[in-house]
């Protein structure tokens, strides 16, 4: 199996992708639809994105590939612990930084950081927080930072200036695995999937969202993203527990068919373990 990943190596998304593959069967890309389009061409056997962090929510290109461009599946999900660092060449010192690059997502997740710490201080996009790194720990310019991981610092040679400088500790990052197919009932599953209402009228997402009610089937989340059709036209997105196979899950799926407009599954998969993750980094934090 070769998995594809964002890279290049020493991202987050890399450190996903280690836990379905070893780094031999690894192979990075510079883009998200990359990645795709790396496993519909069997460049890849599959490809890790995230799709969700537990501050700064969806991943909207993530989504957005799933609802528009592609066939492929969710054959798995997977959580990743999200802690950064502020990374520089060697020998440069907190005050002589005047930028701080890294891909879009840190900034927001380090926002208390930034503001306390580097008032001020330019914010430049990269595309992936390893390239970023790779790009700072390189350069000759002694005013540069980068906001990344430590396994980036150690191999691109860069200097951790501060440790878990993210706003929440408990931060976290969703990741799923794309596939041409999704995976076999476990008997503990997820299912995605994307809907519009056939009629935009009063109760129509009600009567969709009672039907899983019915069979008491656990929505774990829920969020809408525009068509990119018309302004107020949208498409629901909903997780739930239970493999598209089962029983309770078929039946849902027949009855919401005729009142959706579009219906899309994007797969059943294992669900993750969210509670050993978090008591293994919040171990004072009751489970709910």
């Amino acid at each position: 199996m070769t998995t594809a990943f964002l890279g290049p190596p020493g991202t987050f998304s890399e450190e996903a992708a280690l836990l379905r593959a070893t780094s031999e069967n690894l192979v990075a890309f510079s883009s998200f639809p990359a990645l795709v389009s790396a496993v519909e061409t069997g460049l890849a056997d599959e490809a890790v994105l995230p799709i969700e962090n537990s501050i700064e929510g969806a991943v909207s290109t993530t989504l957005d590939l799933l609802i528009h461009e592609t066939a492929l599946r969710i054959a798995g999900e997977l959580a990743v612990p999200v802690r950064h660092f502020l990374i520089t060449a060697p020998g440069v010192r907190l005050a002589d930084v005047r930028v701080v690059t890294s891909h879009p997502q840190p900034f927001g997740q380090c926002r208390r950081f930034l503001d306390r710490c580097l008032p001020g201080v330019e914010q430049v996009a990269a595309l992936s927080t390893a390239g970023a790194v790779q790009e700072v720990a390189s350069s000759d310019d002694g005013h540069r930072a980068a906001i990344g991981t430590a396994r980036a610092a150690e191999l691109y040679g860069g200097t951790i200036l501060a440790h878990d400088i993210q706003d929440v500790h408990t931060n976290v990052t969703r990741f799923v695995v794309l596939a041409s197919e999704d995976a076999p009932p476990t008997g503990d599953d997820k299912t995605s999937l994307a809907f519009r209402v056939r009629e935009n009228v009063p109760g129509a997402l009600h009567d969709i969202l009672a039907e899983f009610a019915v069979e008491t089937l656990q929505m774990t989340k829920i969020e809408s993203r525009p068509s990119k059709g018309w302004l107020g036209d949208y498409v629901f997105l909903i997780d739930f527990e239970g493999h598209r196979r089962d029983e309770r899950v078929a039946r849902v799926l027949d009855r919401i068919r005729e009142r959706c407009s579009m219906l899309k599954i994007f797969g059943s998969y294992p669900r993750f373990p969210l509670d050993s993750l978090r008591a293994s980094i919040d171990p004072g934090q009751p489970i709910d």
